[in-house]
């Protein structure tokens, strides 16, 4: 997959993954647009990388995702890369019922049905692109679950599975569907998990790194990522899945 001059749409770009593709993605001359739940945060990087588009919208609700895509097909035509970055991880005993139902699953409305609502309003203007593409950041713990974060496990194994089978839906289109799953990653996500390895001695992969990886894999084609330990997880061949049920 080309990234020179591409233009790419990073969901959650303001810290961690998503600002490390931000950087990296901009020595490759693209036109980085960014979303973010907060605005203070998108303006610091305007700041510091004022040719970064932003614009303030959550990828839990669906409204703003309607009004962001209108922003973005107007003001970004030559739109081809979107990458569904956006997360949030929560530490969560299952045994407590002192949340309520929707606070439980906050994980599924912006790990899962967040990146499923943000193809789903973009594909028609990417299968009119020459060249296209969508990059969903799941996690390793999508195929071995954390059990401090068990909501945030299944979206992410939720998302797995929907990136295997969009892959084949798409298979005769111009758009690639890229999965990248990364290990535990130097990124504010783990703050809330400090105290699970508080000597730090626990084997975190470098953001830069992780995102160099991730890029590498794109621009080769390589459409399931596992950089750094993830490439220790076992998964059956993507291409497989529905064959056992004679689909594709």
């Amino acid at each position: 997959m080309k990234l020179h001059k591409s233009t790419i749409l990073i969901t959650g770009g303001t810290s961690g993954i998503g600002l490390e593709f931000v950087k990296q993605l901009l020595l490759k001359d693209a036109t980085i647009i960014i979303t973010g739940r907060d605005l203070n945060k998108l303006e610091e990087v305007k700041k510091k990388y004022p040719q970064v588009h932003i614009i303030k919208s959550d990828v839990a609700a669906s409204h703003e995702i309607e009004h962001l895509h209108e922003q973005v097909v107007q003001q970004f035509p030559a739109l081809n890369i979107l990458i569904n970055n956006a997360g949030i991880m929560r530490s969560i005993d299952l045994q407590d019922t002192s949340r309520d139902m929707e606070n439980i699953t906050r994980e599924i409305g912006t790990n899962l049905s967040g990146a499923i609502h943000m193809f789903h309003r973009f594909l028609p203007h990417l299968r009119a692109q020459t060249s296209a593409a969508i990059v969903n950041v799941s996690s390793g713990l999508a195929f071995i679950p954390f059990p401090p974060s068990p909501i945030y496990s299944a979206a992410k194994a939720g998302l797995h599975a929907y990136t295997r089978v969009l892959r084949l839906q798409l298979k005769n289109t111009s758009i690639k569907v890229f999965e990248l799953a990364p290990p535990q990653t130097e990124t504010p996500l783990l703050n809330e998990f400090s105290d699970l390895d508080p000597d730090g001695s626990g084997p975190v992969m470098k953001v830069e790194k992780l995102v160099s990886e991730a890029i590498k894999g794109i621009l080769k084609d390589n459409f399931e990522i596992k950089p750094g330990m993830s490439k220790n997880i076992e998964t059956d061949q993507p291409d497989r899945t529905g064959f056992l049920f004679g689909l594709f």
